[in-house]
């Protein structure tokens, strides 16, 4: 085999490699969402481009305060869905006047939700949306709302959510560089 013939089959191996390995990582692992809508606000902005871990809740189950990207849903207005878990399986929540209450499966005495994330305006009665009556998250399902607590089509509307419909974990804002955080 001639060196160039020898150098483009080299080449064509590389190149080949690098797709699939891209196309596995993007397929399993990773992927990047774009913000639509205000759901999210202040935390995060239409536009805002997040990463996802797609194998994270293939290793464990989600966590209170996870940002979560959520598979299209029926009766929603939005493609893709990005909010947080506030709920878990097996527990008790319910909110009053912006105030969320979680009580654990045990059924000891309730706590209140701490939630620094949300911005001043989310926990001002009458700012927050609905209410929500207490009601137990099934067994493999999440609670899930939105930062902008007025502004969130979230599981007020949408019931619980499957964790089969979890695409995975917003972890990091990408893009735009001004808004780069940590989720």
């Amino acid at each position: 085999m001639s060196s160039g013939a020898r150098a483009f089959f080299d080449w064509a191996v590389v190149v080949t490699v690098a797709l699939l390995v891209a196309f596995v990582v993007r397929g399993f692992v990773l992927a990047h969402f774009v913000v639509e809508g205000q759901s999210m606000a202040t935390t995060l902005d239409t536009g805002d481009r997040v990463f996802v871990n797609k194998l994270s809740y293939r290793l464990h189950d989600p966590n209170r305060g996870d940002v979560v990207v959520l598979h299209q849903l029926t009766n929603t207005t939005e493609r893709d869905l990005i909010k947080r878990v506030v709920g878990l399986p097996g527990e008790t929540i319910e909110m009053t006047g912006c105030v969320v209450r979680i009580t654990a499966a045990s059924g000891s005495t309730s706590q209140v939700l701490e939630e620094p994330y949300l911005d001043e305006v989310d926990l001002v009665p009458g700012q927050c949306g609905g209410d929500i009556p207490s009601q137990v998250v099934p067994d493999n399902f999440v609670f899930v709302l939105g930062d902008n607590r007025g502004g969130s089509q979230d599981s007020r509307a949408l019931g619980a959510i499957n964790k089969n419909d979890l695409v995975g974990r917003a972890f990091v804002v990408f893009w735009p560089k001004s808004h780069w955080q940590w989720l």
